[in-house]
């Protein structure tokens, strides 16, 4: 908006017509009665839906180019009539949002004293803690409190320590444009300082000592808008020059840019529109990473695979990636959430011009938010910038609680048990930056800013002409503001702090710098009004010869650009009414600028430790106004604020930063994949000898053992040692480890009797496991239907359509079901099945994984024993952050409170299925579904508690699952390919048209998927319901790799959809 002039216009207007609104209370609301035309009348029937401000400010600019006063009158009463919607549109927002805060606030404080309550043992005063302890990588923020590493004897000694290790560190940020040199940043709203800091934080790690191999993963981009740079598969990232740090950092492989394609093929995408495709780039990262474990096995392992020891997620779409890559791959996961969702969502709420649901429909907040808070349930760390990071915006999350963390610290440092919560630890570390290529002379406030075209050997950089030839006496101090034209980075409230100051105007030169463009025109809508809003007031004060703002600028011209304000003696401002961290303050204070900066987040600390300039209400236009000319005018201050500046500088290098951070990897308790036997024989034989089968499957007895249906370990009860540490959860091994004797006894004796039958006659079927990697394709069965005569129906077609390839172990069939491997059992009996029809069994919604056996048909097991065995490193992999026993019985408290009033008397609508209950899922029978809390609300329950758990209901809501938090259906086959190196875009997932609330995990990928149209027509409501979006934001159904059947589908039909996937010829 161009100020408030315009507004009064309005009210003036308002008395104008006041008796014409008056009098319009007995019209009707026909557009024109009586032979007048009652504009007021017209505006609340059709346009009282608008509350745009800049089309507020459009039509106001018509109105008052109106000559006839009638009609402007006209025009005028109609933006009064808009004003008053706008107002009353944001107060009604805003009363919306406060009862759900104080829902929020009695949510959390009723979840704090639950899990209180379970954990038995008070806290003594003494034992509290602080309120965030260890929460930051500097003490306790205070200058004084933060190590210094500018000299050569500390870096040596700690390159001494580390350097012998090879620690292999993968990094994630999927959208934006990324690449190592000439970066665009400012060219849209993605690609901005997130982009700059991985691709550094990138660099700085793969050259510590210590760090074999850093690979940062986004996406690969061939779109013939953007730079051909983009599409190519690798970068390696050349380090940074350093003269203070020549020292031997042991052998090293270096950063490189990893790019992964995923989404739409040839065409650059906004971050908001890669929702779907994320599964894609999970798919495509994992096997990256398997890839690259071996290569590096070969190098540093010595034979032995080399997997990353963290993945760091960084903003919600990479943490979402960086969660499922954990999960499959049992690595530590880190996180970096950059802006979070919940504060933006709030910020937009509070300016009153969107409601929630226009927020997400052009946003897509409320998968965003999902994602943020399944990186909380993830992440072993959370690493923010800045302590306001933690205070004001992570609180809002249901997955963390400064209280709640607090109390479970406390438990921990008393070697007490948290019942299976937990609480991410937070972090501080502030980004870093390369100083050493910083060369600061006094003389660059000594000379002439004009130009220096004639001395040749030192000339002026380019950029100087291009700034200075705005001003009218460049000799001014400069004060340079560094930011793109968005309205949340309050340019223009700075240019009426600039134009209205008369002795700042005397003294100073105002450069904005806000991005690169070609034409107005061709800018987004949003930062072409703010650059239009900055022109027009450039002309209101007519500042001409006094603000720069030229149109391009190169990002190795930004040193030269502070060098330039510096050399003036000038000011660096950020106004910004939030800045999340504030690297530019950094930068600046490098090159001896000190700083005017908002006092709404990062900027804090960072004061806090340069003390190089002063903090403001970015709101406040005088108080902008007065801080800028007291530094500008006031040379003593200036000195002075410029001297902290470059004395404590250091503290925010890239060497500190990587120094704290590979420490903070070094807490986290070590995981990565481990079987219980060695894969290399499969690796390296393609041998398909029945001999060796059954070779194979007795060492894998040992690993695979017979589970009953129901059958539970017993929970641990041993303490916590350390909140980073996984708790001691579920030793569910115990019982299974007793059973493994009876069952290996049988089965080897199975094993010797088949063996010797097969070396007369080398036909017998023998053990499933090597065969998954053999198979060209796998089949996943994976419909959710009401009824087993329906499951059954379509299984008979999907054979009868693979029938021709199955014969020759062409493919292979995996079953991915809700049900319980006994009911599977019961399931391929009445339907005339053998076990060994399928290669696996996925069921309980991915928490339990079980392989056919390779029981002989005279020596089938007993009424109590199953034809199939459970793989335990599967229940290794996911058993991460499980709340075990303490889960069941906030789980059952739950359904205690959850019943139906019928009178006097009260029908329980959630039960406990004891019977369908594993150690790993927890099941209860839903009586009305109807009166159930969404998937999305109960995990908000347990996640107040500090309970990290996977919610499923199935059977069209009438039964309940809760699982580990990173199990399911989908991640479990990634499982298979990490464990068994099955091919996963040689998979086909059949669904139907809906299912389970964990029916969208299965579509996306790089797996096929065929729809089988008409099978599980279940209602769409239950999905939305438990999402809170469209399926269409998290699924891309105009993928390639996604096809239909029609109508009630036969064979054929399935064969033809497995045509056009390719598969197999229809």
């Amino acid at each position: 908006m161009a100020g408030n002039d315009w507004i009064n216009s309005y009210l003036e207007a308002i008395l104008d017509v006041g008796p014409a609104i008056d009098n319009t209370k007995s019209s009707s609301l026909l557009l024109r009665e009586r032979g007048r035309f009652s504009p007021t009348r017209y505006f609340v029937e059709e346009v009282i839906t608008g509350f745009d401000e800049t089309d507020l400010h459009r039509s106001w600019v018509k109105a008052a180019a109106t000559r006839s006063p009638q009609e402007r009158n006209t025009r005028l009463e109609n933006m009064c009539w808009r004003i008053w919607n706008l107002a009353r549109k944001k107060k009604q927002i805003e009363g919306e949002e406060a009862q759900r805060v104080a829902k929020r606030r009695l949510e959390r404080e009723r979840g704090r004293r639950d899990a209180t309550a379970d954990m038995s043992e008070d806290l003594s005063e003494g034992e509290k803690g602080d309120v965030v302890s260890d929460i930051s990588a500097h003490g306790d923020g205070t200058r004084s409190r933060m190590p210094r590493i500018s000299s050569v004897d500390a870096i040596e000694a700690w390159t001494n320590q580390h350097k012998d290790k090879k620690l292999y560190l993968v990094l994630i940020s999927i959208h934006g444009l990324i690449r190592g040199e000439n970066m665009e940043l400012g060219r849209d709203s993605d690609t901005g300082g997130q982009v700059k800091y991985v691709v550094e934080l990138a660099r700085a790690l793969g050259a510590m000592p210590g760090v074999y191999r850093v690979d940062l993963l986004t996406r690969q981009i061939s779109a013939p808008e953007v730079d051909w740079s983009y599409g190519e598969p690798q970068e390696m990232l050349t380090p940074r020059s350093s003269e203070n740090f020549m020292l031997e950092t042991g052998e090293s492989s270096g950063a490189y840019i990893v790019r992964i394609p995923f989404g739409p093929k040839d065409k650059y995408i906004p971050k908001e529109l890669l929702w779907p495709h994320i599964p894609e780039f999970v798919d495509g990262a994992l096997n990256h990473i398997i890839q690259m474990s071996k290569v590096l096995g070969e190098q540093i392992g010595g034979g032995q695979r080399v997997w990353p020891v963290a993945i760091h997620g960084h903003y919600a779409d990479a943490g979402d990636c960086a969660a499922l890559l954990s999960g499959a791959l049992n690595v530590p996961m880190i996180f970096t959430g950059h802006s979070l969702g919940r504060d933006k969502l709030d910020q937009l709420l509070k300016q009153g011009r969107q409601s929630r649901e226009e927020i997400n429909a052009t946003y897509k907040i409320m998968r965003r938010i999902d994602a943020e808070e399944l990186s909380l349930d993830s992440s072993e760390i959370i690493i923010t910038s800045t302590r306001q990071e933690i205070e004001q915006q992570w609180h809002l999350y249901d997955g963390f609680d400064l209280v709640l963390e607090r109390k479970l610290r406390a438990r921990i440092k008393r070697n007490v048990s948290c019942y299976g919560r937990f609480m991410p630890r937070m972090v501080v570390i502030p980004p870093g930056m390369e100083f050493n290529n910083i060369v600061v002379h006094d003389s660059d406030i000594d000379g002439e800013p004009e130009g220096n075209e004639d001395n040749s050997a030192h000339p002026d950089p380019p950029i100087w002409s291009e700034i200075m030839r705005f001003f009218t006496n460049p000799r001014k101090p400069m004060i340079l503001a560094l930011a793109r034209p968005d309205p949340k980075k309050n340019i223009t409230t700075l240019v009426k702090a600039f134009g209205e100051c008369r002795p700042l105007r005397e003294l100073a030169n105002l450069t904005l710098i806000m991005g690169n463009r070609e034409g107005i025109d061709e800018m987004s809508s949003t930062n072409a009004s703010v650059l239009t809003t900055i022109l027009k007031l450039i002309d209101k004060y007519d500042l001409y010869g006094q603000v720069a703002y030229p149109k391009h600028h190169k990002q190795s011209d930004v040193p030269d650009i502070y060098r330039l304000a510096a050399k003036t003696k000038g000011v660096f401002i950020n106004p910004a009414f939030i800045e999340p961290f504030g690297l530019t303050l950094i930068e600046a204070a490098a090159y001896g600028l000190p700083i005017v900066a908002t006092k709404n987040g990062g900027p804090v600390d960072i004061h806090r430790v340069l003390e190089n300039g002063l903090l403001v209400d970015p709101h406040d236009q005088q108080a902008i106004a007065d801080a800028l000319l007291k530094l500008v005018a006031d040379k003593q201050l200036w000195a002075r604020c410029r001297q902290n500046g470059l004395k404590n500088i250091h503290l925010f290098s890239w060497p500190e930063h990587c120094k704290t951070y590979l420490s903070r990897i070094a807490s986290c308790r070590p995981r990565h994949p481990q079987w219980r036997r060695s894969d290399d024989a499969y690796e390296n034989s393609e041998s398909d000898s029945p001999g060796d089968s059954l070779r194979d499957i007795q060492d894998i007895s040992l690993n695979l053992k017979l589970s009953l249906d129901g059958e539970k370990g017993e929970e641990s009860a041993a303490p916590d040692s350390a909140l980073d540490s996984e708790e001691s959860t579920v030793d569910g091994k115990s019982k299974l480890e007793s059973a493994v004797l009876k069952f290996s006894k049988g089965v080897l004796k199975t094993t010797k009797r088949t063996l010797s039958s097969d070396r007369a006659e080398q036909g017998g079927s023998t053990s499933k496991f090597p065969m998954l990697r053999r198979r060209k394709h796998i089949f996943v069965i994976a419909l959710d239907t009401d009824s087993n005569t329906d499951l059954l129906e379509f299984i008979q077609k999907i054979f009868d359509a693979a029938h021709m390839a199955m014969t020759s172990g062409f493919i292979g069939f995996i079953l991915s079901t809700s049900l319980t491997i006994s009911e599977i059992h019961s399931l391929l009996v009445s339907g005339g099945m053998n076990a060994t029809d399928f290669d696996a069994f996925i069921c309980n919604s991915g928490s339990d994984l079980y392989y056919p056996s390779s029981n002989s048909s005279e020596d089938m097991p007993s009424a109590t024993e199953l034809p199939f065995v459970i793989d335990l490193d599967y229940h290794s992999q996911i058993e991460y952050r499980w709340g075990g026993e303490g889960l069941r019985k906030t789980l059952v408290r739950w359904t205690d409170s959850v019943v139906d009033k019928k009178g006097e008397n009260e029908e329980r609508i959630v039960t406990e299925d004891e019977q369908r209950s594993t150690t790993y899922c927890y099941a209860f029978n839903v009586n009305n579904p109807t009166r159930i809390p969404s998937v999305k609300e109960l995990r908000k329950m347990m996640r107040i508690q500090g309970l990290r758990c996977h919610v499923v209901y199935s059977h069209d809501g009438t039964k309940l699952h809760v699982i580990p938090v990173l199990a399911s259906r989908s991640q479990a086959l990634r499982y298979l390919h990490v464990r068994w190196g099955t091919d996963l875009s040689s998979m086909v997932v059949f669904v139907g048209e809906n299912g389970d609330t964990d029916y969208e995990g299965l579509l996306g990928g790089v797996h096929k998927t065929v729809i089988l149209r008409g099978a599980c027509k279940a209602t769409q409501s239950l999905h939305l319901a438990n999402r809170g979006y469209p399926l269409e934001d998290v699924v891309p159904f105009d993928s390639p790799n996604i096809v239909q059947t029609s109508e009630g589908c036969n064979s054929n039909d399935i064969q033809l959809a497995l045509g056009k996937l390719g598969i197999m010829k229809a």
